[in-house]
C-alpha cells in the first residue's frame, strides 16, 4: 500500500504512549483501592467486576485512532472498477497471408469468428470500430453500438494483396479521433488539402504520456509481416504520442507455411518482435494466438481487460469511514455494560 503523505504515519508513535498513560491509570485506580482498610469490604460493596469487558471500548478506541491516523496519510490502494473505455478499433489484417491453414480452418476465418464473438461479449455502451487492411487500409464499419452491423462488417472481408500493419494503425487512430487532422497522405497517396476560407488552422499537437489516454484502444490483429505503408513501430509512435494503447494479437505460427495466390507462393511466418514492439511502445500487451482456441482466450481477456481496469485509488474515505463505525460500536458497549460512554 502507498501513501500520499506518508510522513504522517510518524504520528502513529504516538499510540504506544496512550497505551502506557492507559496502563498507567490502571495502576493508579489499583492503588487507590488498596487505600481501604479492608479489601474484602470493598469487593462485597463493589460485587463482581468487570472484568475483561473494561478493557473492549479503550482497546477499539486505540484501533479508531490507529485506522484514523492511517486515513490522513492518504493511503493507495490498486482496486478494480470499471473501465472508460468508450471506443474500440478492431484493426484486422485482411492480407492473402491470412489464408494460411496453420489455424484452422484458415487464419482469416478463425479471426472472423473471435472477433464477432468479442463483440459480443462488450457491453453495449462500448462503441465498436473495424479497420481492415492489406494493401491499404479502409474503414469498414465506422464506429458503433449496433452489434449486428459489427458482424456484418467482419462477414464481407475480402483477402487482398500486401500488408501495410502501418497503415491499419494510423487509420484506426484517425477513426478514434477523426476531428485530429491526423495525415493520412501517407496511406491514400493524395496531399493534404488547402484550408478553405475561414477555415481555422488545427491546434498545435502536443504529446501526452503513452497509454494515459483512457477513452479508446486499438485492438491489431495480423501475422506481423509488413510488406508495404508507413513503418508499424512509426505508426505505434503516434499512437503512444497520442496516449492510446494498441493490443496486439499474433496469429498462426512461428515456422508458418507456404502458400499460393494467384500463381505466386511464399512461406508466411508470424513476426512477433513488431507485434510486441508496437505494444510495448504503447503500454499495452501482446497476445500470441496459435490455434483457434488460443485466438478465442485472448479475445475473452482482451474483453475482461477493455471493460475493467485495476487502477492506484485513494482509499482514505474508507478508512475514516472504520474509524467512526470503531467509535460507535466502543460507545455502544460501554453504554450496554456499564450505563455510561467510556
Amino acid at each position: 500500500m502507498n501513501f500520499v503523505w506518508p510522513d504522517l504515519l510518524a504520528l502513529l508513535l504516538l499510540l504506544p504512549v496512550l497505551v502506557v498513560l492507559y496502563l498507567w491509570l490502571l495502576y493508579r485506580r489499583k492503588k487507590n483501592t488498596l487505600r481501604y482498610a479492608s479489601l474484602s469490604l470493598v469487593k462485597q460493596a463493589m460485587g463482581k467486576g468487570p472484568g475483561w469487558r473494561r478493557h473492549v471500548p479503550p482497546a477499539l478506541l486505540l484501533l479508531a485512532l490507529t485506522t484514523l491516523l492511517i486515513a490522513t496519510a492518504r493511503p493507495l490502494a490498486v482496486v478494480t472498477l470499471p473501465s472508460q473505455q468508450e471506443t474500440i478499433i478492431l484493426a484486422m489484417d485482411v492480407s492473402g497471408s491470412m489464408r494460411a491453414t496453420d489455424v484452422q480452418p484458415s487464419r482469416l476465418v478463425a479471426m472472423q469468428e473471435a472477433a464477432k464473438a468479442f463483440v459480443r461479449d462488450l457491453p453495449r455502451s462500448v462503441r465498436v470500430g473495424i479497420v481492415s487492411f492489406a494493401g491499404t487500409a479502409a474503414v469498414v464499419q465506422p464506429p458503433t453500438q449496433s452489434r449486428d452491423d459489427l458482424i456484418a462488417a467482419v462477414d464481407r472481408f475480402q483477402l487482398q494483396r500486401a500488408t501495410a500493419i502501418g497503415s491499419g494503425i494510423v487509420l484506426s487512430l484517425a477513426t478514434l479521433f477523426p476531428d485530429a487532422g491526423i495525415d493520412l497522405s501517407q496511406i491514400t497517396g493524395q496531399r493534404s488539402m488547402p484550408l478553405a476560407p475561414g477555415e481555422k488552422p488545427k491546434k498545435e499537437f502536443t504529446p501526452v504520456q503513452p497509454g494515459s489516454y483512457g477513452f479508446g484502444a486499438i485492438i491489431l490483429l495480423t501475422d506481423g509481416q509488413r510488406t508495404t505503408g508507413p513503418d508499424p513501430l512509426d505508426a505505434a509512435k503516434m499512437a503512444a504520442d497520442r496516449g492510446v494503447r494498441v493490443y496486439t494479437v499474433g496469429i498462426g505460427t512461428k515456422e508458418g507455411e507456404i502458400i499460393g495466390f494467384e500463381g505466386w507462393s511464399m512461406r508466411v511466418r508470424l513476426d512477433e518482435d513488431t507485434l510486441k514492439g508496437i505494444a510495448a511502445a504503447t503500454r499495452a500487451e501482446y497476445f500470441y494466438a496459435g490455434t483457434a482456441d488460443d485466438l478465442k482466450k485472448v479475445y475473452q481477456s482482451l474483453s475482461t481487460r477493455l471493460v475493467v481496469e485495476k487502477k492506484e485509488t485513494e482509499i482514505s474515505g474508507l478508512f475514516a469511514a472504520a474509524a467512526a463505525l470503531l467509535v460507535v460500536i466502543a460507545a455502544g458497549l460501554s453504554l450496554a455494560w456499564f450505563g455510561r460512554v467510556m
